[in-house]
């Protein structure tokens, strides 16, 4: 059985075993492939989870998750093997995991990014924002603040230098945490505060962020709402141009059959949803408002809040993201598609009612006191470094300290992954149960005389959501409805009806209103449909009959004409 502790973070190598290990394990619930290579050539693993031995695993109704598509969110990856973990080893245990995937598929994608994650995991860790691909230009950028672990600690921290201009000061009760200055603060001692790090051609006044070489973002690199690089930083060159998204994009793309989306992140605590570019009024009224369902359910199980991205993420007023993924899988593929942003160090401390991006640009000085409290009494003091002492090979005399952000912001510590990914599993496990399912009502076989017979075939839909997911897609014609095809035996012809007949969408119970109501007027059985054929069959012999939808699944049955 594999080993997986949920208490540490994996490097590429050891992911890559553990991996196999769940393939060789369970060979009748997971099969390991590789979605293609990423720009240093290692492979984008993805992890295909369901009964194999009943049905096809690309003919069932499908849920898409990844993470760790950028290069220092980790723990994602970890949430991704923990859904794993559950799903397999629960699969005899529980009867509601054992039916899930006798009906239905997982695809998860722990690490779409291994190149980046490699860099953050490094013993002397280097963090970038995605892809190690060099953009937009090759050459190595000139000048300037390079972050770096400077120390050789493995922690990238801060730097505290004293300057008479410097814009911050200690906090009078605690004097390891540093508040701005005030307007009118004239006396006292002040400092500045970098990002640990060397300075490259530094003139001894000017100092500048430099860039990192590697300039891309991978979450801005899908087609919804795509934007140049002048207006969407690190978007690529164009849609897909990227190895990592052109790989989870082309298996998307291919596999008609998955329902829903889940791209796990951190951090902040939330459940993201589109749009990002524009209001909630623009959605489809069904869709916003199951969306909303879906997101209360989330919020019920994780915690976390559900939030659109355009009303309560934006970094900027008036800057709306682009090209992320989960506007693409909504806008382009139709299903509904939600961005997990793991763990919040500020709800960690007691802080509850804040804002996600505003809380960084202005909070008060007692949630700063809250979030020290925490790292003294919770984090024993691993997550805030007291200032110390340090040469600095252009600054000369300074102190590293601050926030070790890598331990305790961007992904939780060690000792608390479990706990904060295990709920995830729980939604992505329920996110798949409201899926479409096509099933068989009835199948009837009538003698009319003469060799002659009447087939009839009812199917109907028995998940929460409709056949075709989102009105979204509806509109954009992505799915084509209810396809049901009969095979003859030999000498056998129809004489009423057609081999492959296509009919419309079925609902399914999402849209059912709270109030029974005697203006209901959506269809007391738009849920099933009905196919009937006159069969003349004078030897006899089997049809069989085949009911299928892109994202329902396949219905099949056999009938002996005699």
């Amino acid at each position: 059985m594999p080993t997986v502790h949920f208490d540490r973070y994996y490097r590429y190598d050891e992911l890559s075993e553990i991996l196999r290990a769940f393939a060789n394990e369970y060979p009748q619930l997971v099969r390991l492939e590789s979605l293609g290579k990423s720009y240093e050539g290692r492979d984008i693993w993805l992890v295909s989870i369901t009964n194999f031995n009943i049905g096809e695993v690309d003919r069932k109704p499908a849920l898409w998750v990844d993470g760790n598509i950028h290069a220092s969110e980790v723990s994602p990856s970890s949430a991704a093997l923990y859904l794993i973990n559950k799903l397999v080893t629960h699969y005899d245990s529980d009867p509601a995991i054992q039916r899930l995937l006798d009906q239905r598929t997982f695809y998860i994608c722990p690490r779409v990014n291994p190149d980046g994650a490699e860099l953050a995991l490094a013993d002397k860790p280097r963090i970038i924002r995605s892809s190690t691909r060099p953009y937009p230009y090759d050459e190595e950028p000139i000048g300037g603040l390079i972050e770096e672990d400077i120390d050789g600690d493995g922690r990238m921290l801060m730097m505290r230098i004293r300057d008479p201009n410097g814009q911050w000061k200690a906090h009078p009760d605690d004097p390891r945490l540093m508040i701005r200055r005030e307007p009118t603060d004239f006396e006292g001692e002040f400092y500045r505060i970098l990002p640990e790090g060397r300075i490259e051609n530094f003139d001894g006044y000017i100092i500048k962020s430099r860039p990192p070489k590697e300039g891309l973002d991978l979450n801005r690199n899908f087609p919804a709402n795509w934007k140049q690089e002048h207006e969407q930083k690190g978007a690529g060159p164009y849609p897909a141009s990227e190895a990592e998204t052109n790989a989870i994009m082309r298996f998307i793309a291919d596999h008609r059959n998955i329902t829903g989306a889940i791209t796990l992140h951190t951090f902040s605590g939330v459940l993201l949803r589109p749009f990002s570019n524009q209001p909630d009024d623009k959605f489809p009224a069904e869709d916003l408002w199951t969306y909303q369902k879906i997101g209360q359910k989330g919020t019920e199980i994780t915690g976390y809040p559900n939030v659109s991205v355009f009303h309560d993420f934006l970094y900027h007023p008036g800057q709306y993201i682009s090209g992320a993924f989960d506007d693409w899988m909504y806008d382009h593929m139709g299903v509904f598609a939600w961005t997990v942003e793991i763990w919040s160090p500020q709800r960690q401390a007691g802080i509850e009612k804040y804002k996600f991006i505003d809380w960084y640009r202005e909070h008060s000085i007692e949630d700063d006191l809250k979030m020290m409290k925490w790292n003294d009494e919770v984090l024993e003091g691993k997550g805030y470094v007291d200032w110390y002492p340090f040469e600095h090979p252009q600054l000369g005399p300074i102190e590293l300290g601050g926030w070790n952000v890598q331990y305790a912001w961007r992904n939780p510590p060690p000792q608390f992954l479990e706990s904060e990914i295990a709920p995830i599993a729980d939604w992505a496990i329920w996110h798949l149960q409201i899926a479409p399912q096509l099933t068989m009502l009835d199948v009837s076989l009538y003698r009319l005389g003469n060799h002659h017979f009447q087939v009839r075939l009812v199917v109907q839909n028995e998940g929460w959501l409709p056949t075709y997911i989102t009105k979204r897609a509806l509109e954009k014609k992505l799915t084509r409805g209810i396809v049901c095809e009969i095979q003859l035996p030999e000498g056998a012809t129809l004489k009423s009806g057609q081999p492959r007949e296509i009919i419309g969408e079925l609902e399914g119970r999402a849209y059912v209103n709270s109030a029974l109501s005697p203006w209901e007027s959506s269809g007391f059985t738009n849920d099933r449909a009905k196919f009937e054929w006159v069969v003349f069959a004078p030897k006899g012999g089997e049809a069989v009959i085949t009911a299928h939808h892109d994202r329902a699944g396949v219905v099949q049955t056999t009938l002996r004409l005699e």
